[in-house]
């Protein structure tokens, strides 16, 4: 994970590909939040965005408006990051091989450079998906639209359950709000969680949200099943408490829960077993500490409850890939 630059050293290149038809709201949160990302030590801007197309001009929103649309493809060409918004009058129509070859060449050719990634918000993914670009791996896109996706593009393992899908140089995103966790995500990536997170609170959303898409899918509940079972309690309470040693019978206690019925609660709201979200907390919470404070390894940890310096380089390097010397080598002192 590298500080991202623009090849002159200035502002990362990002353009935002949209067609007829692209969601206004997906096109805003790219430009808020890559377009206001600045260096929190110059105040410089950190990304310079671009709204392009396949042919420049007038572009059809969903709503009552157009949008104009001055550049064409070159500049995804010259971007190191492509973001690519859905498109409801056309995504699902989208088969194999049949985005057009200037469109495909184009995307394509983001990702054979050594820095360039393209990413996709909600149905977005059909895009990427009729380039070729996600044959082979995993992918995710609005749950409504998953099994068609599936069907339509067998090559990609689709996984419904999340926000996002990061497989390196290729993105995807569930619905048009999960765009904002992938933007946060990106920029966290490439300028740490200070920057994400000071974004977060401009845009008042959270820096880093809990669980996937399995919260949002519509499903009956059982009569009995009816009345205040919500796990947030225990979450808001183990958040405050990261650096003690707590159980899984501490958590189900706090919402008055059975831990079998905790877990089935917990894993139906959050899309993740409680002691997996617990982890991913206080490595949140670890990676903070790394960012802006000299404390030891071992500090760190015991703040954060994991215990021991070892523990914690374990809990880090499964989330992040990185080890906590490598995490502050990378983010500390810009």
């Amino acid at each position: 994970m590298r500080a991202r630059r623009g090849k002159s050293g200035g502002p990362t290149p990002v353009a935002v590909l949209v067609r007829d038809g692209v969601l206004p709201m997906e096109l805003g949160l790219i430009h808020q939040l890559f377009g206001t990302a600045r260096d929190p030590s110059t105040g410089e801007r950190l990304y310079k965005v671009t709204t392009c197309a396949p042919r420049p001009g007038r572009i059809r929103t969903d709503a009552d408006f157009p949008i104009y649309a001055e550049h064409g493809l070159e500049a995804v060409a010259a971007a190191d990051t492509v973001l690519v918004p859905a498109s409801h009058e056309t995504d699902e129509t989208l088969q194999p091989g049949g985005l057009g070859g200037e469109l495909t060449d184009s995307l394509a050719g983001v990702i054979d450079g050594s820095r360039g990634r393209v990413a996709s918000i909600c149905t977005g993914s059909f895009v990427l998906a009729a380039a070729g670009l996600l044959d082979g791996r995993r992918a995710t896109t609005h749950w409504m639209s998953s099994a068609h996706f599936a069907r339509t593009f067998p090559s990609v393992t689709v996984d419904a359950d999340v926000l996002y899908v990061d497989e390196g140089r290729v993105l995807t995103s569930a619905g048009e709000a999960a765009g904002i966790d992938l933007c946060l995500h990106m920029i966290r990536e490439d300028h740490g969680a200070a920057v994400a997170a000071e974004l977060a609170r401009r845009t008042v959303v959270p820096p880093h949200r809990e669980g996937g898409q399995a919260q949002y899918i519509q499903r009956p509940v059982p009569a009995e099943e009816v009345g205040p079972t919500s796990t947030s309690a225990s979450r808001e309470w183990a958040l405050g408490r990261l650096a003690e040693p707590l159980s899984l019978g501490q958590l189900a206690a706090r919402d008055a829960m059975s831990i079998r019925t905790y877990n089935r609660r917990f894993r139906e709201e959050t899309g993740l077993t409680p002691m997996t979200w617990l982890n991913r907390q206080r490595v949140d919470r670890a990676r903070e500490l790394l960012e802006q404070t000299d404390h030891t390894v071992d500090r760190v940890a015991a703040e954060t409850g994991f215990g021991s310096g070892t523990s914690l380089r374990q809990h880090f390097q499964a989330v992040l890939g990185v080890s906590p010397g490598a995490y502050r080598a990378t983010f500390r002192g810009r």
